[in-house]
Parts: structure tokens; C-alpha cells; sequence
């Protein structure tokens, strides 16, 4: 670790090396690197005239502990999400993501947690703030972004561009540290969401772009960054993931770093793969990156309908597709890559306190696989009982782990970071909670979240195995796998599903027998209209367990 790096003094080398190249492309607007740096520059300032800033350095905190004020981005994808992260970044603050999804009581529980002291915010959701204000004492100052939802602006708030236009351009002068925080707030879908800290210099070698991606080996200097960053190749990356979820903030950080501009399309509160296609065919996008099935099947399903219609998209312009957060099965894949052949299909696994542990390539004429992973520097497995790691033999299972550039804790949590990241023989992990095992070729097969793992008769059923499985039926379009209560079992396993075409139960059984153990079998299959998932793609799988204990309780 020779290097270490603060993140906005990234942008800033490479925004000095790149200036006039565009950083983001969206339906309204193109703003060069010098754009971007200007704007972030001006939102820093305004920030430290409401009083963010550092105010406790990092050897005087322990690992659950920030010593930077925090500022909530409550935003739709567009520029002002990652003007945000840099702004807080560039004051010594530091950015939290927000779920645009949450409800008044979840946003006043994260904020709170968070002890947010500014939020920046789409107008749209001006309302929910008037509502929580007054339960929100450490809360100061409200940034709100203009919209086409016609809100007004609230009271003490005041408007982005207006606060922009009013501040200083100038960089901040402040020594800003690798020792910076950078702050994401788990999706909470197994449990309540908690803030994830990371050094700067750490998450940007984990998963932000601080490696070269010729050989993986870190960078060296600030000059070697800017060096990499001013190849004469633009691959423009289209981010169809919310910015509110790592990975979508990940990868347009990757593009930076390449000195390369983030494309948004025109809807970006949802997935519309439409106007997806149409973003990418117009902007000759190269990268994308989607979550899984959820994301993959529609875009997949618009493709194939623009095709029957007699007007294909241009696809061809894409070479990699970036998916991670959640499963994207073999027959996903492989339909990208019919697709457009020169496609290179990234599955990467990870975890907000990991990083990138692994990934796999999918490639046109080459076996096609889902859930097994090339590890990535210092991930590895942990036995069961975590008194060290596991060697890497084939069939040897235990915890995905990983070593070396880890976050430091969870925000205000120290029980809850020793059990994360605990230190085994002299060493220091992070275990996020999968289950995995050792190939016999040194890969890893991810087994699956044990936070979600049924217990049916005292054997481990992991849910994503019997998930995978159901999606390769051709009428299944989702599905998601729960257990729920069963006198014999204790548990039995049910899947909850939406279907493309007429499927019984029991053709959906046969369809599995023969791919499962029996035990691993779903006993109930429950379909829905459409399976709930979170707007980063993952499952819900406590809406599935309610729908699972809701049927059973209606046949009772």
C-alpha cells in the first residue's frame, strides 16, 4: 500500500489532464471534466459556508466512528448525484446514499442514523421532507434540485444551481486525506440498513477504478492515473443502475478514472428499457451495468421485441455488460451474447463491505457459467467455525471473505463491526455473510446469503441455487425462494413467482427434480404478478416471506 489516494483529488488529476472531454452525457445536458470540477468546486464551497467539514481526524476515531459531517443525497441518477460526492468529498464531508423509495418513517430512521447534517434532494421529493423536518434536528441545510414535478421550493431551503452560481469556483484549499470517508448505506433488505465506511483509499482499490485493469496491479502515483485516464479511446458507460446502490456508483467512478464520460438516459427513477436501448444506440455506449435478471430480462425481452417489430436497436457498440448484486443466470447471458457476440459479460460478486471479491467472463463460443467467480486479490474463504481460512481444495465451503482493503466498521456499530470484520490469527477480514467453496480449480462457487438460507429438517437450503434453477424454466420470468413455517420440517421451502406463460406447480417441481436434492424441492409454489424487488435489483425476500406466511395462513 504505497499509495494512497483521496478520491476527489482523483477526479481532480484527471479532470486537470482531461479538462474538455465530456464526464456526463445525459438527454439535457453534457458537461465537460472542467465542467464538473467547476460545479463540484462551487457545491464544496456552499458546503463549508453551512459548516461541513472534518472535525475529527481519523487516528483519534475508532473503526465505527466518522469524524466528518454528513451529507445525504436523497437524488435520482444525473449529475448532481456524483457533483454531490465530490463536493463532500472536496469540504472533508462525506456523501450518504439515500433510497428514494423509503417511506417517511425509513428515511427519518436512515437520516437519523446517518445524523445527516445536509441532504441535497430531487424537488419531487420535497413533500416527504416537509413531513420528517421538525424529527430531524441535526438536519441544516436543504439543497433541492429543480425537476419537471413542479414543486416548490421549501422553506430555508435553497436551489442548487442558485447556490452553485453564488459560490466560489476554486478548489477548497484543505489537505484532504486517503483517510476521507466514503459512506454507503446497505439496501436493507435482510434487515435495517447500516452505513458502511470505508477509507478512500481503500474503496477506490476495492471497487472504484485505483487498479489497473490490464494487470490489477494498483496505481502508484496520482500521475499514473491521469496517465491512464488520457488513452486516446472514449468508452462512453452507460449507467443503468440507481446511483444510490455501490455498485452503480462503482462503476461510473470506473469511468471516470478512465477518463471516460457516464451516460444517464431520460427515465431515471426506474428501469425503462426503452429508452435504455435508445440511450445507448444514440450514445454508442460501450460499459453498462445492470443487477441480474431483474434488469437483464427486460432489457433482453425490449430487444427481442424490437426485432419481431421490425425495428432492431443497435446494440453493437456495447463490449462489456457489467452485472453484479444479484443473480443473472446461464440463459440470461447467454441471450446477451446471441445479441451481440463481441460482448464480454462481467459477473462480478461483491458486497457494500467487500468490494469487488470476484467475477466471472462470459464470452461467445466459451462455456457459459452463474455463481462461480474468479477471486480477486485477497478474497478467499474462512471456515465455519472462523478460526482461519479455509484452504483452497475442492469442496472446502465456509464464509466469502476478503483481506486488505476493507472498510473499517459499520457507522455507530461496534458489536455488529467486530462480527463483520473480525481479526483471526493476527489478521483482519471482512465476512459479509455468503456462503462459498473452492473449486478444484481455485475458483469459487458462491453458494449463497446465509441471512436468507432455510433451514428444512436440519439441512442448509440456500436460496439462490433454487432460484437459479426455477429461472431456467422457460415460463418463469422471476422468482424468488423463502422458507416459511412447516410442522415436520420446521421449515419448508416456497417459491414465490411471476410467470410468462401458463406453468402448473407441479411441471415447475419435475422442472427441479433431478437439478436439486429433494430436500432443496420447493414444496409451494405461489405466483404473483410481478415479483417485488428493490430499485437496486436485489430481492425483497421479506415481502416474499409475508407472501409465503399470508398463503399458507389462507389455505388454513
Amino acid at each position: 500500500m504505497s499509495f494512497e489516494a483521496n478520491i476527489a483529488d482523483v477526479f481532480e488529476t484527471i479532470a486537470a489532464r482531461v479538462p474538455e472531454r465530456e464526464a456526463i452525457i445525459t438527454p439535457e445536458r453534457r458537461l465537460t471534466f472542467a465542467e464538473i470540477s467547476d460545479r463540484s468546486n462551487r457545491l464544496a464551497n456552499y458546503l463549508i459556508e453551512r459548516g461541513i467539514r472534518c472535525h475529527t481526524e481519523r487516528d483519534q476515531l475508532e473503526p465505527w466512528e466518522s469524524g466528518q459531517d454528513h451529507v445525504a443525497l436523497y437524488l435520482v441518477n444525473g449529475s448532481e448525484y456524483m457533483e454531490g460526492m465530490l463536493a463532500a468529498w472536496k469540504a472533508r464531508g462525506v456523501s450518504l446514499n439515500v433510497n428514494y423509495r423509503y417511506i417517511a418513517e425509513e428515511l427519518t430512521s436512515l437520516l437519523t442514523d446517518a445524523s445527516a447534517k445536509a441532504i441535497i434532494y430531487h424537488a419531487r421529493f420535497a413533500p416527504v421532507i416537509a413531513e420528517i423536518r421538525a424529527e430531524l434536528p441535526l438536519l441544516n441545510s436543504l439543497i433541492q434540485v429543480a425537476d419537471d414535478s413542479d414543486e416548490a421550493l421549501l422553506d430555508g431551503a435553497v436551489d442548487y444551481e442558485t447556490a452553485l452560481a453564488a459560490a466560489a469556483p476554486t478548489l477548497p484549499d484543505l489537505e484532504r486525506s486517503p483517510d476521507d470517508l466514503y459512506m454507503v448505506y446497505t439496501g436493507g433488505t435482510t434487515g435495517l440498513p447500516k452505513g458502511v465506511l470505508w477509507r478512500q483509499a481503500d474503496i477506490w482499490v476495492g471497487a472504484m477504478g485505483g487498479a489497473d485493469p490490464r494487470n490489477g496491479a494498483e496505481y502508484d502515483s496520482y500521475e499514473a492515473v491521469a496517465t491512464a485516464a488520457t488513452e486516446e479511446r472514449i468508452y462512453p458507460y452507460m449507467i443503468a443502475a440507481p446511483l444510490m446502490h455501490g455498485g452503480g456508483q462503482w462503476l461510473a467512478w470506473l469511468a471516470w478514472v478512465g477518463g471516460d464520460p457516464v451516460v444517464f438516459g431520460e427515465v431515471v427513477d426506474r428501469l425503462d428499457p426503452a429508452d435504455l436501448l435508445r440511450t445507448v444506440e444514440r450514445e454508442q455506449c460501450s460499459f453498462m451495468i445492470v443487477i441480474g435478471n431483474a434488469f437483464g430480462r427486460p432489457i433482453l425481452d425490449e430487444l427481442n421485441r424490437g426485432i419481431d417489430a421490425g425495428e432492431p436497436y443497435d446494440f453493437s457498440s456495447m463490449r462489456v455488460l457489467s452485472t453484479g448484486a444479484a443473480a443473472m443466470t446461464t440463459g440470461v447471458k447467454e441471450e446477451f451474447l446471441q445479441h451481440n457476440p463481441k460482448l464480454r459479460v462481467i459477473d462480478s460478486v461483491g458486497a457494500s463491505e467487500s468490494g469487488t471479491q470476484g467475477r466471472n467472463v462470459s464470452t461467445d463460443g466459451a462455456e457459459v457459467e452463474a455463481s462461480i467467480f474468479a477471486p480477486g486479490p485477497g478474497s478467499g474463504i474462512v471456515s465455519e467455525d472462523l478460526t482461519g481460512p479455509a484452504a483452497p481444495s475442492a469442496g472446502a465451503t465456509g464464509w466469502l471473505s476478503r483481506t486488505g482493503r476493507i472498510p473499517l466498521g459499520y457507522l455507530g456499530d461496534a458489536d455488529k463491526t467486530a462480527r463483520t470484520f473480525p481479526t483471526i490469527a493476527g489478521i483482519r477480514y471482512s465476512i459479509p455473510g455468503d456462503r462459498a467453496e473452492w473449486l478444484a480449480d481455485g475458483r469459487l462457487k458462491l453458494l449463497g446469503r446465509d441471512s436468507v438460507c432455510i433451514n428444512t429438517g436440519g439441512e442448509k437450503v440456500f436460496v439462490e441455487e433454487v432460484e437459479a434453477v426455477l429461472h431456467a424454466h422457460p415460463a418463469v420470468r422471476d422468482a424468488v425462494v423463502v422458507g416459511r413455517p412447516n410442522e415436520r420440517w420446521g421449515n419448508e421451502v416456497c417459491a414465490v413467482i411471476s410467470t410468462s406463460a401458463a406453468v402448473t406447480t407441479e411441471e415447475l417441481i419435475d422442472h427441479c427434480d433431478g437439478q436439486l436434492a429433494r430436500y432443496k424441492l420447493p414444496r409451494t409454489v405461489i405466483a404473483v404478478p410481478e415479483v417485488v424487488r428493490g430499485p437496486n435489483g436485489k430481492a425483497d425476500y421479506r415481502w416474499a416471506a409475508q407472501v409465503a406466511v399470508e398463503q399458507q395462513e389462507n389455505e388454513t
